[in-house]
Protein backbone atom coordinates (compact mmCIF):
# COMPACT_ATOMS: atom_id res chain seq x y z
CA UNK A 1 0.00 0.00 0.00
CA UNK A 2 0.79 3.83 -0.60
CA UNK A 3 0.15 6.90 1.09
CA UNK A 4 -3.95 6.96 0.66
CA UNK A 5 -3.95 3.90 -1.35
CA UNK A 6 -5.77 0.64 0.28
CA UNK A 7 -5.22 -2.71 -1.06
CA UNK A 8 -8.40 -3.31 -2.84
CA UNK A 9 -7.53 0.02 -4.85
CA UNK A 10 -4.45 -1.20 -6.08
CA UNK A 11 -5.65 -4.70 -7.22
CA UNK A 12 -8.57 -3.07 -8.72
CA UNK A 13 -6.03 -1.05 -10.76
CA UNK A 14 -4.18 -4.25 -11.15
CA UNK A 15 -6.90 -5.65 -12.92
CA UNK A 16 -7.39 -2.49 -15.54
CA UNK A 17 -3.32 -2.77 -16.28
CA UNK A 18 -3.25 -6.59 -16.83
CA UNK A 19 -6.21 -6.18 -19.00
CA UNK A 20 -4.55 -3.07 -21.11
CA UNK A 21 -0.91 -5.64 -21.02
CA UNK A 22 -3.53 -7.93 -23.24
CA UNK A 23 -4.09 -10.20 -20.64
CA UNK A 24 -8.18 -11.95 -20.11
CA UNK A 25 -9.23 -10.77 -16.69
CA UNK A 26 -12.60 -11.84 -16.50
CA UNK A 27 -13.95 -12.66 -13.43
CA UNK A 28 -11.16 -10.71 -11.47
CA UNK A 29 -13.89 -8.12 -10.44
CA UNK A 30 -15.87 -10.22 -8.73
CA UNK A 31 -13.27 -12.23 -7.27
CA UNK A 32 -12.11 -8.76 -5.60
CA UNK A 33 -15.45 -8.64 -4.71
CA UNK A 34 -15.85 -11.88 -2.81
CA UNK A 35 -12.31 -10.95 -1.28
CA UNK A 36 -13.97 -8.54 0.98
CA UNK A 37 -11.70 -6.93 3.35
CA UNK A 38 -9.62 -10.00 3.65
CA UNK A 39 -6.16 -9.16 2.67
CA UNK A 40 -5.25 -12.60 2.59
CA UNK A 41 -7.92 -13.32 -0.25
CA UNK A 42 -7.14 -9.95 -1.66
CA UNK A 43 -3.71 -11.08 -2.20
CA UNK A 44 -4.13 -14.17 -3.54
CA UNK A 45 -6.20 -12.44 -6.56
CA UNK A 46 -3.51 -10.08 -6.89
CA UNK A 47 -0.93 -13.38 -7.49
CA UNK A 48 -3.11 -14.59 -9.79
CA UNK A 49 -3.66 -11.45 -12.21
CA UNK A 50 0.41 -11.07 -12.09
CA UNK A 51 0.58 -14.93 -13.59
CA UNK A 52 -1.85 -14.14 -16.43
CA UNK A 53 -0.34 -14.44 -19.58
CA UNK A 54 -1.28 -11.80 -22.77
CA UNK A 55 -3.57 -13.18 -24.84
CA UNK A 56 -2.53 -15.07 -28.05
CA UNK A 57 -4.17 -12.16 -29.97
CA UNK A 58 -2.67 -9.54 -28.24
CA UNK A 59 -0.77 -7.79 -31.39
CA UNK A 60 1.61 -5.46 -29.82
CA UNK A 61 5.50 -6.47 -28.88
CA UNK A 62 6.36 -4.88 -26.18
CA UNK A 63 9.77 -5.36 -24.84
CA UNK A 64 11.40 -3.66 -21.61
CA UNK A 65 15.23 -4.31 -22.05
CA UNK A 66 17.05 -1.81 -24.16
CA UNK A 67 18.34 -4.76 -26.41
CA UNK A 68 15.09 -5.86 -27.11
CA UNK A 69 13.90 -2.46 -27.85
CA UNK A 70 16.31 -1.24 -30.13
CA UNK A 71 15.45 -4.57 -31.84
CA UNK A 72 11.68 -3.34 -32.65
CA UNK A 73 12.67 0.52 -33.28
CA UNK A 74 11.35 1.47 -37.01
CA UNK A 75 14.30 2.68 -39.70
CA UNK A 76 16.31 5.70 -38.11
CA UNK A 77 15.93 9.32 -39.34
CA UNK A 78 18.94 11.37 -39.84
CA UNK A 79 19.55 13.75 -37.06
CA UNK A 80 20.81 17.55 -37.68
CA UNK A 81 24.17 18.26 -36.70
CA UNK A 82 24.14 20.93 -34.00
CA UNK A 83 26.38 23.80 -35.05
CA UNK A 84 25.85 26.11 -32.83
CA UNK A 85 28.26 28.81 -31.64
CA UNK A 86 28.31 28.58 -27.37
CA UNK A 87 25.94 31.45 -27.36
CA UNK A 88 23.18 29.69 -29.44
CA UNK A 89 23.60 26.92 -27.26
CA UNK A 90 23.29 28.70 -23.85
CA UNK A 91 20.18 30.47 -25.59
CA UNK A 92 18.95 26.85 -26.34
CA UNK A 93 19.41 25.97 -22.92
CA UNK A 94 17.55 28.66 -21.50
CA UNK A 95 14.74 28.53 -23.30
CA UNK A 96 14.35 25.08 -22.08
CA UNK A 97 14.37 25.23 -18.97
CA UNK A 98 12.47 28.38 -18.98
CA UNK A 99 10.12 26.88 -21.81
CA UNK A 100 9.52 23.80 -19.29
CA UNK A 101 8.74 26.32 -16.16
CA UNK A 102 6.23 28.13 -17.69
CA UNK A 103 4.21 25.08 -19.53
CA UNK A 104 4.47 23.91 -16.02
CA UNK A 105 3.19 26.86 -14.19
CA UNK A 106 0.39 27.18 -16.45
CA UNK A 107 -1.18 23.89 -16.13
CA UNK A 108 -0.39 23.70 -12.42
CA UNK A 109 -3.26 25.22 -11.11
CA UNK A 110 -5.28 23.11 -13.42
CA UNK A 111 -4.01 19.70 -11.94
CA UNK A 112 -7.66 19.14 -10.22
CA UNK A 113 -10.06 16.36 -11.04
CA UNK A 114 -12.48 18.63 -12.80
CA UNK A 115 -9.84 19.47 -15.55
CA UNK A 116 -7.99 15.83 -15.40
CA UNK A 117 -11.22 13.72 -15.46
CA UNK A 118 -13.97 16.15 -16.47
CA UNK A 119 -16.88 16.44 -14.40
CA UNK A 120 -20.40 17.35 -14.50
CA UNK A 121 -21.07 14.97 -17.93
CA UNK A 122 -18.14 17.36 -19.09
CA UNK A 123 -14.53 16.24 -20.77
CA UNK A 124 -11.82 17.98 -18.93
CA UNK A 125 -11.10 20.42 -21.46
CA UNK A 126 -14.39 21.74 -21.90
CA UNK A 127 -14.25 22.87 -18.40
CA UNK A 128 -10.74 24.28 -18.42
CA UNK A 129 -12.08 26.31 -21.27
CA UNK A 130 -15.13 27.52 -18.81
CA UNK A 131 -12.52 28.19 -16.48
CA UNK A 132 -10.74 30.86 -18.28
CA UNK A 133 -13.92 32.21 -19.83
CA UNK A 134 -15.44 32.80 -16.59
CA UNK A 135 -12.36 34.60 -15.39
CA UNK A 136 -12.40 36.45 -18.91
CA UNK A 137 -9.78 35.01 -20.06
CA UNK A 138 -10.52 33.13 -23.25
CA UNK A 139 -8.70 32.67 -25.26
CA UNK A 140 -5.94 31.39 -23.19
CA UNK A 141 -3.08 34.21 -23.37
CA UNK A 142 -1.12 33.99 -20.00
CA UNK A 143 -1.05 31.84 -16.63
CA UNK A 144 -4.18 29.89 -15.13
CA UNK A 145 -6.78 33.13 -13.68
CA UNK A 146 -7.04 32.07 -9.44
CA UNK A 147 -10.79 33.23 -9.90
CA UNK A 148 -13.35 32.26 -11.65
CA UNK A 149 -17.24 33.01 -12.19
CA UNK A 150 -17.40 28.77 -13.04
CA UNK A 151 -16.63 27.76 -10.07
CA UNK A 152 -20.59 28.77 -8.56
CA UNK A 153 -21.50 28.30 -11.88
CA UNK A 154 -20.32 24.97 -12.60
CA UNK A 155 -19.24 23.64 -9.26
CA UNK A 156 -15.06 23.06 -10.56
CA UNK A 157 -12.63 24.71 -8.90
CA UNK A 158 -8.45 24.62 -9.39
CA UNK A 159 -6.31 22.76 -7.43
CA UNK A 160 -5.57 25.96 -4.91
CA UNK A 161 -3.71 24.07 -1.59
CA UNK A 162 -0.80 23.27 -4.37
CA UNK A 163 -0.52 25.88 -6.81
CA UNK A 164 -1.48 29.46 -5.72
CA UNK A 165 1.65 30.76 -6.56
CA UNK A 166 1.54 29.75 -10.01
CA UNK A 167 -1.70 31.73 -10.72
CA UNK A 168 -1.89 34.54 -13.14
CA UNK A 169 -2.59 37.06 -10.08
CA UNK A 170 0.56 35.61 -7.86
CA UNK A 171 3.20 34.26 -10.07
CA UNK A 172 6.94 35.47 -9.47
CA UNK A 173 8.45 32.61 -9.86
CA UNK A 174 8.42 28.88 -10.76
CA UNK A 175 7.39 26.87 -7.27
CA UNK A 176 8.03 23.10 -6.67
CA UNK A 177 6.43 20.58 -8.58
CA UNK A 178 7.28 17.22 -9.13
CA UNK A 179 7.80 17.61 -13.01
CA UNK A 180 10.97 20.37 -12.35
CA UNK A 181 12.52 18.29 -9.31
CA UNK A 182 12.51 15.04 -11.59
CA UNK A 183 14.67 17.59 -14.13
CA UNK A 184 17.22 18.77 -11.56
CA UNK A 185 17.32 15.16 -10.47
CA UNK A 186 18.24 14.16 -13.84
CA UNK A 187 20.67 17.28 -14.18
CA UNK A 188 22.67 16.31 -11.04
CA UNK A 189 22.85 12.92 -12.21
CA UNK A 190 25.11 13.63 -14.88
CA UNK A 191 26.92 16.01 -12.83
CA UNK A 192 28.49 13.56 -10.32
CA UNK A 193 28.39 9.90 -12.52
CA UNK A 194 27.89 10.94 -16.53
CA UNK A 195 26.70 8.58 -18.00
CA UNK A 196 28.56 5.85 -15.72
CA UNK A 197 24.55 4.96 -13.73
CA UNK A 198 21.90 2.66 -14.12
CA UNK A 199 18.69 2.13 -12.28
CA UNK A 200 19.68 1.06 -9.05
CA UNK A 201 21.43 4.71 -9.12
CA UNK A 202 18.39 6.15 -10.09
CA UNK A 203 16.68 4.69 -6.21
CA UNK A 204 19.47 5.93 -4.21
CA UNK A 205 19.68 8.96 -5.97
CA UNK A 206 15.93 9.70 -4.86
CA UNK A 207 16.77 8.48 -1.58
CA UNK A 208 18.90 11.02 -1.04
CA UNK A 209 17.09 13.84 -2.39
CA UNK A 210 13.57 12.81 -2.08
CA UNK A 211 10.58 12.42 0.81
CA UNK A 212 7.76 9.91 0.00
CA UNK A 213 5.76 13.11 0.20
CA UNK A 214 7.34 14.02 -2.98
CA UNK A 215 6.85 11.50 -5.00
CA UNK A 216 3.03 9.39 -6.72
CA UNK A 217 1.87 6.67 -7.93
CA UNK A 218 4.37 4.32 -9.93
CA UNK A 219 7.28 6.16 -7.92
CA UNK A 220 5.77 6.67 -4.80
CA UNK A 221 5.28 2.85 -4.83
CA UNK A 222 8.87 1.85 -6.24
CA UNK A 223 10.44 4.32 -3.47
CA UNK A 224 8.81 2.12 -0.83
CA UNK A 225 9.31 -1.38 -2.48
CA UNK A 226 13.22 -0.24 -2.92
CA UNK A 227 13.06 1.22 0.46
CA UNK A 228 12.34 -2.60 1.79
CA UNK A 229 14.90 -3.87 -0.74
CA UNK A 230 17.41 -1.55 0.50
CA UNK A 231 16.59 -1.19 4.41
CA UNK A 232 18.96 -4.20 4.73
CA UNK A 233 21.88 -3.96 2.52
CA UNK A 234 24.82 -2.82 4.10
CA UNK A 235 27.84 -1.17 1.40
CA UNK A 236 27.15 -1.37 -2.16
CA UNK A 237 24.77 -2.63 -4.44
CA UNK A 238 24.10 -6.55 -4.49
CA UNK A 239 24.69 -8.77 -7.03
CA UNK A 240 21.26 -9.93 -7.47
CA UNK A 241 20.52 -6.00 -7.80
CA UNK A 242 18.71 -5.74 -11.10
CA UNK A 243 16.30 -8.76 -9.94
CA UNK A 244 15.55 -6.22 -6.66
CA UNK A 245 15.11 -3.65 -9.23
CA UNK A 246 12.50 -5.62 -11.41
CA UNK A 247 10.67 -6.31 -8.15
CA UNK A 248 10.94 -2.50 -6.93
CA UNK A 249 9.06 -1.53 -9.96
CA UNK A 250 6.45 -4.53 -10.40
CA UNK A 251 5.31 -5.04 -7.16
CA UNK A 252 1.87 -3.64 -6.15
CA UNK A 253 2.49 -1.48 -8.59
CA UNK A 254 -0.28 -1.20 -11.21
CA UNK A 255 0.81 2.53 -11.84
CA UNK A 256 3.81 1.01 -14.03
CA UNK A 257 3.17 2.37 -17.62
CA UNK A 258 1.40 5.47 -16.25
CA UNK A 259 3.17 9.09 -16.86
CA UNK A 260 5.69 9.43 -14.10
CA UNK A 261 9.00 8.61 -15.91
CA UNK A 262 7.63 10.52 -19.09
CA UNK A 263 8.17 13.60 -16.65
CA UNK A 264 11.74 12.81 -15.51
CA UNK A 265 13.68 12.74 -18.48
CA UNK A 266 14.70 16.64 -19.20
CA UNK A 267 17.61 16.39 -17.18
CA UNK A 268 19.28 13.91 -19.35
CA UNK A 269 17.79 14.82 -22.45
CA UNK A 270 19.22 18.32 -21.70
CA UNK A 271 22.58 16.63 -21.53
CA UNK A 272 21.94 14.28 -24.78
CA UNK A 273 21.44 17.84 -26.75
CA UNK A 274 21.71 16.88 -30.35
CA UNK A 275 21.59 13.23 -29.75
CA UNK A 276 18.13 11.57 -29.49
CA UNK A 277 19.24 7.93 -29.33
CA UNK A 278 21.22 8.72 -25.99
CA UNK A 279 18.56 10.75 -24.70
CA UNK A 280 15.94 7.89 -25.48
CA UNK A 281 18.80 5.48 -23.46
CA UNK A 282 19.35 7.68 -20.48
CA UNK A 283 15.46 8.00 -20.01
CA UNK A 284 15.07 4.10 -20.32
CA UNK A 285 17.83 3.84 -17.25
CA UNK A 286 15.55 6.16 -15.60
CA UNK A 287 12.20 5.42 -16.70
CA UNK A 288 13.19 1.45 -15.43
CA UNK A 289 13.64 1.75 -11.87
CA UNK A 290 9.73 2.34 -11.71
CA UNK A 291 7.89 1.55 -15.64
CA UNK A 292 8.01 -1.63 -17.99
CA UNK A 293 6.68 -1.31 -21.36
CA UNK A 294 4.50 2.01 -22.44
CA UNK A 295 5.69 3.66 -19.05
CA UNK A 296 9.68 3.31 -20.61
CA UNK A 297 8.27 4.35 -23.96
CA UNK A 298 6.56 7.45 -23.38
CA UNK A 299 10.32 8.42 -21.38
CA UNK A 300 12.28 7.03 -24.78
CA UNK A 301 9.97 9.08 -27.30
CA UNK A 302 9.81 12.47 -24.73
CA UNK A 303 13.52 12.67 -23.70
CA UNK A 304 14.22 11.63 -28.20
CA UNK A 305 12.17 14.66 -29.04
CA UNK A 306 13.43 17.39 -26.50
CA UNK A 307 16.82 16.14 -27.52
CA UNK A 308 16.30 16.54 -31.22
CA UNK A 309 14.21 19.73 -30.83
CA UNK A 310 17.94 21.64 -29.86
CA UNK A 311 18.75 21.08 -33.45
CA UNK A 312 15.70 20.60 -35.46
CA UNK A 313 13.07 23.65 -35.79
CA UNK A 314 10.17 21.38 -37.44
CA UNK A 315 8.00 20.14 -34.96
CA UNK A 316 6.81 17.24 -37.17
CA UNK A 317 10.30 16.44 -37.56
CA UNK A 318 11.11 16.48 -33.95
CA UNK A 319 7.80 13.67 -33.32
CA UNK A 320 8.73 11.53 -36.13
CA UNK A 321 12.18 11.21 -34.39
CA UNK A 322 10.75 10.85 -30.47
CA UNK A 323 9.15 7.92 -32.58
CA UNK A 324 12.01 6.19 -34.16
CA UNK A 325 13.36 6.12 -30.25
CA UNK A 326 10.46 3.82 -29.31
CA UNK A 327 9.13 -0.09 -30.74
CA UNK A 328 6.74 0.32 -33.77
CA UNK A 329 4.57 -2.57 -32.82
CA UNK A 330 3.78 -0.68 -29.42
CA UNK A 331 0.23 0.64 -27.87
CA UNK A 332 2.16 4.18 -27.40
CA UNK A 333 3.45 4.34 -31.13
CA UNK A 334 -0.31 3.36 -32.47
CA UNK A 335 -1.89 5.94 -30.38
CA UNK A 336 1.09 8.54 -31.43
CA UNK A 337 0.90 8.11 -34.67
CA UNK A 338 -2.86 8.04 -34.71
CA UNK A 339 -2.82 11.72 -32.63
CA UNK A 340 -0.62 13.07 -35.55
CA UNK A 341 -3.21 11.86 -38.24
CA UNK A 342 -5.38 13.70 -36.00
CA UNK A 343 -3.55 16.61 -35.84
CA UNK A 344 -2.57 17.09 -39.38
CA UNK A 345 -6.26 17.57 -40.60
CA UNK A 346 -7.44 19.42 -37.55
CA UNK A 347 -6.76 23.39 -37.76
CA UNK A 348 -9.16 24.47 -35.07
CA UNK A 349 -7.62 24.40 -31.18
CA UNK A 350 -10.74 23.41 -30.09
CA UNK A 351 -11.85 20.39 -31.97
CA UNK A 352 -8.57 19.26 -31.67
CA UNK A 353 -8.69 18.60 -28.38
CA UNK A 354 -11.93 17.72 -28.76
CA UNK A 355 -11.27 14.63 -31.15
CA UNK A 356 -7.70 14.01 -28.82
CA UNK A 357 -10.15 13.51 -25.73
CA UNK A 358 -12.35 11.58 -27.68
CA UNK A 359 -10.40 8.80 -28.64
CA UNK A 360 -7.95 8.38 -25.77
CA UNK A 361 -10.40 8.93 -22.81
CA UNK A 362 -10.41 5.13 -22.02
CA UNK A 363 -7.16 5.80 -20.49
CA UNK A 364 -6.39 7.07 -16.74
CA UNK A 365 -6.26 10.71 -16.90
CA UNK A 366 -2.38 10.39 -15.79
CA UNK A 367 -1.44 7.30 -18.00
CA UNK A 368 1.24 7.90 -20.21
CA UNK A 369 -0.13 6.85 -23.62
CA UNK A 370 -2.92 9.54 -23.70
CA UNK A 371 -0.62 12.44 -22.34
CA UNK A 372 1.83 11.26 -24.48
CA UNK A 373 -0.82 11.19 -27.49
CA UNK A 374 -1.82 14.94 -26.55
CA UNK A 375 1.58 16.57 -26.38
CA UNK A 376 1.90 15.13 -29.68
CA UNK A 377 -0.70 16.63 -31.17
CA UNK A 378 -0.48 20.26 -29.32
CA UNK A 379 3.26 20.06 -30.98
CA UNK A 380 1.84 19.58 -34.46
CA UNK A 381 -0.99 21.86 -33.88
CA UNK A 382 1.61 24.46 -32.80
CA UNK A 383 3.70 24.83 -35.84
CA UNK A 384 6.49 25.71 -33.77
CA UNK A 385 4.38 28.68 -32.24
CA UNK A 386 5.67 28.31 -28.26
CA UNK A 387 2.11 30.16 -26.95
CA UNK A 388 -0.03 27.66 -29.21
CA UNK A 389 1.80 24.39 -28.01
CA UNK A 390 1.60 24.96 -24.22
CA UNK A 391 -1.98 26.77 -24.19
CA UNK A 392 -2.71 23.42 -26.51
CA UNK A 393 -0.98 20.92 -24.34
CA UNK A 394 -2.73 22.40 -21.09
CA UNK A 395 -6.72 22.78 -22.68
CA UNK A 396 -5.97 19.13 -23.86
CA UNK A 397 -7.04 17.88 -19.86
CA UNK A 398 -5.50 15.29 -18.31
CA UNK A 399 -1.95 15.82 -16.46
CA UNK A 400 -2.10 19.23 -17.55
CA UNK A 401 1.17 20.15 -15.82
CA UNK A 402 3.28 17.52 -17.16
CA UNK A 403 2.39 17.91 -20.79
CA UNK A 404 2.82 21.94 -20.48
CA UNK A 405 6.11 21.43 -19.45
CA UNK A 406 7.07 18.66 -21.86
CA UNK A 407 5.99 20.93 -24.66
CA UNK A 408 7.13 23.98 -23.30
CA UNK A 409 10.63 22.24 -22.88
CA UNK A 410 10.69 21.36 -26.59
CA UNK A 411 9.79 24.07 -28.25
CA UNK A 412 11.74 26.33 -25.57
CA UNK A 413 15.17 24.31 -26.53
CA UNK A 414 14.00 24.54 -30.34
CA UNK A 415 13.36 28.37 -30.36
CA UNK A 416 15.73 29.60 -27.78
CA UNK A 417 14.96 31.83 -24.41
CA UNK A 418 15.43 35.08 -26.63
CA UNK A 419 12.51 34.04 -29.27
CA UNK A 420 10.15 33.10 -26.06
CA UNK A 421 7.10 35.13 -25.46
CA UNK A 422 7.59 37.93 -22.37
CA UNK A 423 4.07 37.54 -21.32
CA UNK A 424 5.23 34.06 -20.49
CA UNK A 425 8.84 34.26 -19.30
CA UNK A 426 8.77 37.80 -17.65
CA UNK A 427 6.61 36.14 -14.59
CA UNK A 428 9.44 33.44 -13.94
CA UNK A 429 11.48 36.27 -12.69
CA UNK A 430 14.34 33.64 -13.92
CA UNK A 431 13.37 31.66 -10.34
CA UNK A 432 12.82 28.53 -9.58
CA UNK A 433 12.51 26.93 -5.64
CA UNK A 434 12.22 22.94 -6.74
CA UNK A 435 12.34 21.85 -3.33
CA UNK A 436 15.63 20.05 -3.81
CA UNK A 437 18.98 20.38 -2.12
CA UNK A 438 20.99 23.38 -3.69
CA UNK A 439 17.53 24.57 -6.46
CA UNK A 440 15.35 26.13 -3.34
CA UNK A 441 15.98 29.04 -4.81
CA UNK A 442 18.05 29.13 -8.07
CA UNK A 443 18.07 31.03 -11.11
CA UNK A 444 16.87 29.05 -14.17
CA UNK A 445 19.50 30.49 -16.17
CA UNK A 446 22.03 28.82 -13.50
CA UNK A 447 20.16 25.46 -13.84
CA UNK A 448 20.59 26.44 -18.10
CA UNK A 449 24.56 26.85 -17.35
CA UNK A 450 25.46 23.72 -15.73
CA UNK A 451 22.70 21.71 -18.15
CA UNK A 452 25.16 23.36 -20.87
CA UNK A 453 28.47 22.10 -19.20
CA UNK A 454 27.00 18.69 -18.79
CA UNK A 455 26.26 18.86 -22.19
CA UNK A 456 29.83 19.60 -23.03
CA UNK A 457 31.23 17.13 -21.16
CA UNK A 458 29.22 14.34 -22.14
CA UNK A 459 30.34 15.40 -25.71
CA UNK A 460 33.37 14.70 -24.51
Amino acid sequence: MTKWIGLREIVRDEIRQRREEGCDVSGFAERLEAAGTDEALIMDVYRALTALPPSEDFKYIEPSDLETIRAELPEQPRIAAGSWEDAEWHNKFYGAWLGRAAGCALGKPLEASSFMQGSGGRPGWHNIKLWFEGAGQWPIRHYTPGESAAEAQYGIEIARWSSLASCRENIRFMETDDDIRYTALGLLMLEERGLDFDSWDVGKLWHRHLSFGQVFTAEAQTYLNFARVTSHISGDRPDDWEKLVHWGRSYLNPYREWIGAQIRVDGYAYGAAGRPELAAELARRDASFSHVKNGIYGAMFCSAMIAAAFVENDVKRIVEIGLSQIPKRSRLAEDIALAVRIAENTSDQLELVEKIWDEFKHYHCVHTNNNAALCAAALIHSGGDFEKGITTAVLGGWDTDCNGATVGSILGASLGAAALPGTWIKPLNDTLYADVGGFHPIALSECARRSYEVFRKLQQ
